[in-house]
């Protein structure tokens, strides 16, 4: 592969983060301009449409940092390859640094971690004789990390505002259990309080349901990004790794 190649596919994957990111934050500034934010604080009296929102944030922060990880262990992957590449094919571990003989050192991270764990491997048990499937799986298990928050998190809101939607419904029943149809300022109360309760059970299922969604789709994007290293380190980094280690075994 190019080396161009290898820029567009580690640099993607923040950078489609960022461009969604801004749009949906930039959707929010607009609701706020033009005061539905505040209405729905003012309107929301139990407060779990603010909650969801600050959830929201918080596991956008979380996804942000995951996708620098990815990032980085992607520019740590091109690098390594471009080592593999440029060198004599030979690893050579010394402590925890990993270095390719004629080329030079591996960035620090998951990546260098597995080819160091690869190589130690290979000289325990000879190239032919390595079974790569259970480091492949302790690196995927490593680059997925806490990826998984992401599922959690959006139910989590989705649920929050099925929650919202049910104390919204209490709200608005509540009163025509002793409404006095003769009095006409107790229906007019009654009828506002069965409103506020309508309005918390629409926000709440508004705003859980949108930043379910959101959440979604950033961490899909994480799980892409994921994927697509992993098919990089596995594919690119121990392919070369391995072909260049195996006749240095063998040889006598």
């Amino acid at each position: 592969m190019s080396d161009r190649q290898f820029d567009s596919a580690d640099r993607a994957p923040l950078l489609h983060w960022m461009i969604f990111t801004g749009l949906s934050f930039f959707g929010l500034v607009l609701l706020w301009r033009f005061g539905l934010i505040r209405q729905m604080v003012v309107a929301d009296r139990t407060y779990i449409s603010s909650i969801i929102v600050l959830l929201y944030f918080a596991t956008t922060l979380h996804c942000f940092s995951r996708i620098i990880v990815i990032s980085r262990e992607g520019d740590a992957a091109r690098w390594a390859a471009r080592l593999i590449a440029s060198g004599e094919h030979r690893v050579c571990v010394i402590g925890d640094t990993v270095a390719i003989e004629g080329a030079g050192t591996l960035l620090n991270g998951l990546i260098a971690s597995h080819i160091r764990e690869l190589a130690l491997q290979v000289e325990r048990q000879g190239a032919r004789r390595l079974n790569p499937t259970p480091l492949l799986r302790g690196l995927a298990g490593r680059l997925r990390g806490a990826n998984q928050f992401g599922a959690f998190a959006s139910d989590t809101l989705m649920k929050l505002g099925l929650v919202g939607t049910i104390i919204g419904f209490i709200m608005m029943l509540a009163p025509i259990a002793s409404i006095d149809t003769g009095d006409r300022g107790a229906i007019r109360s009654s009828m506002n309080l069965m409103s506020d309760g309508m309005a918390v059970a629409m926000y709440t299922t508004l705003v859980g349901l949108v930043g379910s969604i959101l959440v979604r789709i950033q961490y899909y994007m994480l799980d892409d990004a994921t994927a697509k290293l992993f098919a990089l380190a596995a594919g690119l980094v121990e392919a070369y790794v391995g072909a260049a280690r195996e006749p240095a075994v063998d040889s006598p």
